[in-house]
């Protein structure tokens, strides 16, 4: 269990080392443009794709280091697959399971912070090495009592550099994400708010009671046990769920039949959150996710969690009812109201844009037309690239004045691409559960 991750001795946590860490990693991706262009003028017909492997190796090694907010940005970006040359996507993907580790006496330290005592005065075992290392946070295994227990220590300084690290992470975004900076900037503030609330462990701790308890009778899902006296506002104590990831499951070839049950149980434990508990986990990543030995779903990080408005819930749901029975001066106010048109657009605009994001939350709502849905149709998610693409390369959109569409839905979007992923990895054929006001 012990980590072979190289074990970091210290983590840059003061604005100006971090900063002379994005300083230097900016120099290396101009120094990689340089040569890349020099090389092209011997070789014209040469692609870019040695170019991002090596923008891509540096950004992420320096990110890696600086772990947080820069870092989890890196693993958000990986999961919209969309958006990111493939070289990019299979790095970033790392940030999701394996940064390296921070080494023991900084863990010491947190506890000593935190609990005034080492991890060995506070459970009866405790591993030296990480067992999980990810962007903000390690996992360490501990035994207290015969029960075998995922401890979370908070990455320090993390917390304090949410915004700084927002700031200088925002050139790196611009030139991979082909956003226009309006755009950018009504995004980064939303990441900006959920990662303040993913630093604080004692909301994460509350906030997955509340939630496992409202789901906990919903079949084949597994939720640990939080255990409050044994944590803090930068440590996590819980049960040690059993199981292996996704990826890792699906190398064992489970039957159609397993995937199918394993599938249908994020489908519901999604619908359950989103419909009738109007907040969500809004981190679908398969890091968060543990497939036990009978068939059972463990779910075991609500870091992240988006409370959906009610308005803004009304306005998306009803653009994915299958026939859009709806007037155009209803469908406008809709329209207004998700940020998707404004009264700043001229009317050729506003025409485009609403087109766009009719072609867009139709083909987001194709599982819920159906009574069961098959996610290993990769020709559907191929459509749902061509059109990311279409958007991101189209001129209007990159030419348009303001963001487009309610920052409420950069979680929401977020959520369901990542779960229809995550059902396509699966290859699952599932029933489409849906409130029956979207029937």
């Amino acid at each position: 269990m012990e980590s072979k991750v190289k074990e970091q001795k210290s983590i840059p946590t003061s604005k100006v080392q971090r900063a002379a860490k994005f300083i230097s990693t900016g120099a290396k991706v101009g120094g990689n443009y340089m040569k890349h262009y020099a090389k092209k003028v011997v070789n014209p017909s040469m692609t870019k794709e040695e170019l991002h492997t090596n923008n891509a190796t540096d950004i992420y090694n320096s990110l890696s280091e600086l772990k947080g907010s820069a870092l989890k940005v890196a693993q958000m970006m990986s999961m919209d697959k969309n958006i990111l040359p493939r070289a990019y996507q299979d790095k970033f993907t790392m940030a999701q399971y394996s940064a390296p580790p921070l080494s023991y006496p900084l863990v010491v330290k947190t506890f000593q912070k935190y609990f005034g005592k080492s991890p060995e005065q506070i459970y009866d075992t405790f591993t030296r090495s990480a067992v999980n290392a990810a962007s903000i946070g390690q996992v360490h295994q501990a035994i207290q009592n015969g029960k075998k227990l995922a401890v979370k220590i908070q990455y320090p300084g993390v917390a304090d550099s949410v915004s700084s690290d927002l700031k200088l992470v925002r050139p790196f975004a611009l030139r991979l994400l082909n956003m226009n900076e309006k755009e950018l900037d009504h995004y980064m503030a939303e990441v900006e708010e959920k990662l303040l609330e993913e630093t604080d462990y004692v909301l994460e701790v509350q906030r997955s009671k509340e939630i496992s308890g409202a789901c906990s009778h919903i079949e084949d899902l597994v939720f640990p046990t939080y255990y409050e006296n044994l944590s803090s506002d930068r440590i996590i104590t819980m049960d040690w769920i059993e199981g292996k990831h996704i990826k890792e499951w699906l190398e064992t070839n489970p039957t159609q039949e397993q995937k199918n049950r394993i599938g249908q149980a994020l489908w519901d434990f999604y619908h359950h959150q989103v419909h009738n508990l109007m907040q969500v986990h809004a981190d679908p990543h398969p890091g968060n996710f543990i497939i036990q030995n009978n068939d059972k779903l463990g779910i075991i990080d609500f870091g992240c969690v988006k409370v959906i408005p009610e308005d803004f819930y009304k306005g998306y749901f009803s653009l994915i009812k299958r026939e859009l029975f709806i007037n155009e001066d209803e469908l406008n106010e809709i329209f207004y109201g998700l940020e998707f048109i404004s009264d700043k657009d001229t009317a050729e605009e506003k025409v485009y844009f609403k087109n766009i994001f009719k072609d867009m939350i139709s083909l987001l709502g194709k599982p819920f037309h159906v009574e069961t849905f098959d996610f290993a149709d990769n020709s559907y998610f191929e459509q749902i690239f061509q059109l990311g693409d279409r958007i991101s390369n189209d001129k209007m959109f990159r030419k348009s004045r303001q963001a487009r569409g309610s920052r409420h839905g950069l979680y929401i979007n977020r959520t369901y691409f990542g779960i229809y992923n995550l059902l396509n990895q699966l290859e699952a054929n599932i029933v489409t559960t849906k409130p029956e006001w979207l029937k």
